[in-house]
């Protein structure tokens, strides 16, 4: 990215940044970053290692072993701190192993951590399997500063929270709650895999640490499992490098390939999802059984002016309550073409999710009792047809 003008828009950016590097000798270089795969790598002479191992020490990128990736994973990780606006990127082999590296990084046995109560669903397993195990004391809350001031002990140590929240898609203020875990010496992570770095930019508005799970928009295919950490601070880094190393994880090249890939044409995915997104919010909007909506770029939705303030685009998730019962709801779900029904998203297809309303039960946000909850992925088909099959498939269920 050498001749790539630094106050280039993120469009361009991404388009050139991880770019393979010239041949000396041939002069030329393939377009994309082929991947490179390699479990052993060899040196020229032991002076060429002992210089590896002591950028290894330092903390630097310095592969001395495959695990640590090569020339495609370097590339990827270059990508994800343009994305984020960071320094230092550490891999993982899915978003949920990027969350556990980052926290068992910050996190100790006797300490407490506070966890927003919107939060991806793992993270409470995370919690029930391995911190309870490990004497790390979980709360978990609304996360607003007033209701997080009375939960800070003196054993807390960090804050981490999801914006917009998994399922209900709640907009957090993280200024703000930056600004709270600040002047408290917390640490404060947020799981960014909705704005996945080109919409949303948690770095820039305070928080420490951003994850992301680059299987959603970053992959943009459905095709792989990868995981991303991104910091700022050199601290951070080193406590990240040092367990991220200790605990063995390693991305294949083919997933960190697809990834690259895939991030290419991101923004013009995410525009389009965001899109087809608003469009199905305007007619379930007009829908007599759909109760509420929950899209932060809806302009009806609660958190559409902290959307507005901190972020540059939406996606194509969102969520709505249904008037009907859980048999009317299987019905319309069902009914359904063109919707698949899956758990992830991210990719190019549309997909339907009937939420378990006991997920969201510990949702200060969630106020639907008695109603069905379906989150939706709006994909990339033609909006036109998206929307004629929720009508009939409504239709269906009545």
């Amino acid at each position: 990215m050498a001749n790539t003008p630094r106050n280039s828009r993120l469009e361009t950016l991404l388009q050139h940044t991880g770019a393979a590097e010239f041949d000396a000798k041939t002069g030329n270089a393939p377009v994309s970053v082929p991947a490179v795969r390699a479990s052993t790598v060899r040196f020229a002479d032991l002076d060429a290692l002992d210089r590896a191992q002591i950028a290894k020490a330092r903390g630097e990128r310095a592969v001395t072993y495959g695990r640590v990736g090569m020339a495609t994973h370097a590339a990827l990780e270059q990508i994800f701190c343009q994305l984020e606006g960071g320094q230092h990127c550490f891999l993982a082999p899915s978003g949920l192993a990027a969350i556990t590296v980052a926290l068992l990084s910050l996190l100790s046995s006797g300490d407490h951590l506070i966890v927003a109560d919107c939060v991806y669903g793992p993270v409470r397993t995370l919690d029930q399997t391995l911190f309870r195990r490990m004497g790390i004391d979980v709360t978990y809350a609304k996360a607003d500063p007033d209701t997080l001031a009375g939960l800070v002990r003196d054993n807390t140590r960090v804050i981490y929270v999801e914006s917009p929240g998994s399922l209900l898609f709640e907009m957090l203020d993280l200024p703000a709650l930056a600004s709270f875990a600040h002047t408290r010496r917390l640490t404060l992570a947020t799981d960014n895999t909705w704005g996945s770095g080109y919409i949303y930019r948690p770095l820039a508005l305070g928080v420490d640490v951003s994850i992301i799970a680059g299987t959603k928009y970053v992959g943009g295919h459905s095709d792989l499992m990868l995981g991303a950490v991104v910091v700022n601070d050199a601290g951070l880094a080193r406590r990240l490098y040092d367990t991220h190393y200790a605990m063995g994880y390693a991305v294949s090249a083919d997933d960190a390939w697809l990834a690259l890939r895939g991030v290419r044409t991101l923004p013009i995915r995410m525009r389009e999802h965001a899109r087809g997104a608003l469009r199905v919010c305007e007619f379930l909007a007009h829908r007599p059984e759909v109760a509420r909506i929950y899209h932060p770029a809806w302009p009806h939705d609660p958190g559409h002016a902290l959307w507005q303030r901190d972020c540059t685009g939406s996606n194509g998730m969102l969520s709505f309550e249904l008037k009907l019962d859980n048999g009317a709801a299987r019905r319309f779900v069902n009914a359904l073409r063109f919707f698949g029904i899956g758990y992830s998203w991210g990719g190019f297809e549309s997909l339907v999710e009937l939420v378990d309303t006991a997920a969201v039960s510990g949702h200060s946000y969630w106020t639907g009792a008695g109603h069905a909850l379906v989150r939706l992925h709006v994909g990339l088909e033609a909006v036109d047809d998206l929307i004629a099959d929720l009508a009939q498939a409504l239709d269906h269920a009545a």
